[in-house]
């Protein structure tokens, strides 16, 4: 069956941290109680107006909250902003942590200002991700690594944390771009797209990772997918709602440096400029639409953005719901395609 999991959002910085971390924890049980397997979190640093809690040690939390058939996902970590060695620790602690449970998502992040807080330039970020992603994956795997790179330089160093999974946990490169997609295909045990990414950019993405895996000898099965997903009882309803309370987040995430939606209008025809990513409509519609996702492309998990920034906690487990009664046992009920079709 298909699984369903849940893309946490961020959170005003008005709420407050600890009222936040509460809210989290209501947010995420609703989800599990609602039919939700995997649970992800975003990173972002010095957010200004909006925020997140760091996903390592929120994680590590939530490990002890939800059951064990719950997988808890970084979608993703800005992994070139670290050095490799402590993020390579600070993971395979986590898989500790979480009991085998941790699925880690990198990408090489999008804003320029957080690379220059940490005084790393924007410039470097792919190259740097990848020295970290091969450096990470030795440090998992080997007893002795040497490694000299652009970037760092490790000579028969002795690794003392290892994660539990074997040979660590699955790796999602999270990406928009094609080059994402090659990275992924290089490194990956799968490729995660933004939920504003659109099927036929999928598809070609997809294509892209399957040679990459072909190269390494490894078999192309399904990738998770990101939607944003919104159902009400009329489809009118579903869209006003969707632009009530996601239309100014995609127009931060526009102004911020996020270019997947480059050439829309958001703020003048919000519904065409979300109409070929977002699934919106009455359960029917929003059923309709997911099946031909998950039918059409070697999906599994699907992952659902039903939460904004604007909706409160008791908003949000509403919405996922909803879903878990009308939306999810639908998507539950259809086989995951074995491979990307001809």
């Amino acid at each position: 069956m298909v699984q369903v999991g849940l893309l946490m959002s961020d959170i005003p910085a008005a709420v407050g941290p600890e009222q936040q971390f509460q809210d989290t924890l209501r947010v995420v049980q609703g989800a599990v109680d609602s039919g939700f397997t995997y649970i992800s979190f975003g990173q972002h640093f010095l957010y200004g107006d909006l925020t997140y809690l760091q996903p390592v040690p929120l994680l590590a939390r939530l490990a002890a909250h939800v059951g064990p058939e719950i997988k808890l996902v970084t979608s993703v970590i800005i992994t070139p902003v670290y050095h490799p060695v402590m993020l390579a620790e600070e993971i395979a602690s986590l898989d500790v942590v979480t009991e085998g449970r941790l699925i880690f998502g990198a990408g090489i992040g999008y804003r320029p200002d957080e690379f220059e807080h940490f005084e790393v330039p924007f410039s470097e970020r792919g190259r740097r991700t990848d020295e970290s992603l091969e450096i990470m994956k030795k440090l998992w795997t080997e007893d002795d690594v040497s490694f000299d790179g652009r970037f760092w330089k490790l000579n028969h160093v002795r690794p003392h944390v290892r994660p539990v999974q074997k040979p660590h946990p699955p790796l999602w490169i999270g990406g928009h771009s094609l080059a994402g997609a090659r990275r992924a295909g290089r490194f990956g045990d799968a490729f995660t797209v933004p939920p504003e990414t659109t099927v036929e950019q999928v598809r070609e993405r997809f294509a892209v990772v399957r040679d990459g895996f072909a190269e390494r000898g490894l078999p192309f099965g399904p990738q998770p997918l990101r939607r944003n997903v919104f159902v009400a009882d009329t489809h009118e309803a579903a869209v006003d709602g969707y632009a009530r309370f996601a239309q100014q987040r995609y127009i931060t995430y526009s102004d911020r440096g996020l270019d997947v939606m480059a050439d829309t209008d958001l703020r003048n025809d919000f519904e065409a400029a979300v109409a070929d990513h977002a699934v919106l409509g009455t359960p029917d519609e929003v059923i309709g639409k997911l099946i031909g996702l998950v039918t059409a492309l070697p999906v599994d998990p699907l992952l659902m953005r039903p939460q904004w920034p604007s909706m409160s906690a008791d908003e949000a487990i509403a919405t996922m719901n909803r879903l878990g009664r009308e939306i999810i046992p639908a998507i539950n009920a259809v086989a995951p395609l074995p491979t990307l079709p001809a």
